[in-house]
């Protein structure tokens, strides 16, 4: 089986999984560390043609992350493409097991039940926080509605206050974004690389978690110490 993923977080969950079907992987597929694929590209602007020299027999793609454009470039060349539609994180789980099928993954991989484990046995939360989650800045973009980040957070008792914007990454103006008063503001690393000097300048008076934006954004290994890791960051931003 010869796999091309053009999606991090499923690099990183076949490279775990099937080892020795990945050949290729997008720039941005950064982990498992050392991964030595042929890398072809970003997610939005993959090298078709660099792809379709490998010979895949699969090319593993998400209709958030890739565009359609690119996919349907593929298939016009003959190459077989999955794509994943991820908006909560039980479809996560359902979404990883077609993946990993698809690859010719025997059985479902320990640290997939491990992850599914973790998640169906978080306690309720004992409080709900409120909170704006900046994923860009210049201009600010935040979670809006129907996203997996945006899952993540409401099972950890985060409740992200544009939920309920008609756009999925609405554009809000940073004054606004103040004025809503958060409990609050989460700042991943990533696809912004917020930092402890980039970003909770913006929110005078307000708590800033700084958070992974892998345990936050990806679905895959990292599911399985995502609750963890995220709820040490949120203790850490209100002691």
């Amino acid at each position: 089986m010869r796999v091309v993923s053009l999606v991090p977080s499923l690099t990183e969950a076949v490279a775990r999984s099937a080892p020795g079907a990945l050949v290729g992987a997008t720039d941005w597929c950064t982990h498992p560390s050392g991964l030595d694929v042929v890398r072809v590209g970003g997610t939005k602007n993959p090298k078709t043609d660099r792809i379709v020299s490998l010979a895949p027999d699969l090319v593993i793609a998400n209709e958030e992350e890739n565009r359609e454009p690119d996919l349907a470039a593929l298939r016009a060349a003959g190459v077989e493409v999955l794509v994943t539609e991820i908006r909560d994180v039980p479809q996560a789980f359902r979404e990883l097991a077609r993946v990993l099928d698809a690859c010719g993954v025997a059985g479902r991989p320990r640290w997939l039940d491990e992850a599914e484990d973790t998640w169906s046995s978080l306690p309720p939360p004992p409080t709900r926080l409120t909170a704006v989650v900046p994923i860009w800045r210049r201009p600010w973009m935040v979670l809006g509605r129907d996203t997996f980040a945006g899952d993540v957070l409401a099972r950890l008792g985060v409740d992200h206050l544009q939920a309920a914007h008609p756009d999925r990454y609405p554009r809000i103006p940073l004054a606004e974004l103040r004025a809503c008063a958060p409990d609050v503001v989460i700042l991943p690393d990533e696809p912004y690389r917020f930092t402890a000097d980039d970003g909770p300048e913006a929110f005078p008076g307000l708590p800033c978690a700084l958070v992974s934006g892998r345990h936050l954004t990806w679905y895959g290994p990292s599911l399985a110490e995502a609750p963890r890791v995220l709820g040490r960051a949120l203790r850490a931003a209100r002691p």
